[in-house]
């Protein structure tokens, strides 16, 4: 939230997604050793002027077990990765 905010906050609306398979197909991880469970959360957002009308997200709840890998990250509209 500390990073994130300040750039959402003045922006009227704000079109937030998960990108799950999206952002796990095309950023291939390798981790050893092998994590008994792994949690990639990836955001993307883009401001918006007005509200838009979208389907709501599947997220499936996550369960640790075991050494648990958890990474996480996000892209705003300047396509930087942070």
């Amino acid at each position: 939230i500390v990073y994130w905010l300040p750039r959402m906050q003045d922006n009227p609306w704000n079109l937030i997604a998960f990108q799950g398979r999206n952002y796990t197909d095309s950023a291939p991880l390798t981790v050893t050793p092998r994590p008994d469970s792994i949690l990639r959360v990836f955001m993307a957002y883009r401001p918006l002027n007005a509200p838009i009308s979208v389907p709501p997200q599947e997220l499936t709840p996550f369960v640790r077990k075991g050494f648990t890998l958890v990474e996480w990250g996000g892209q705003g509209p300047d396509g930087a990765i942070r």
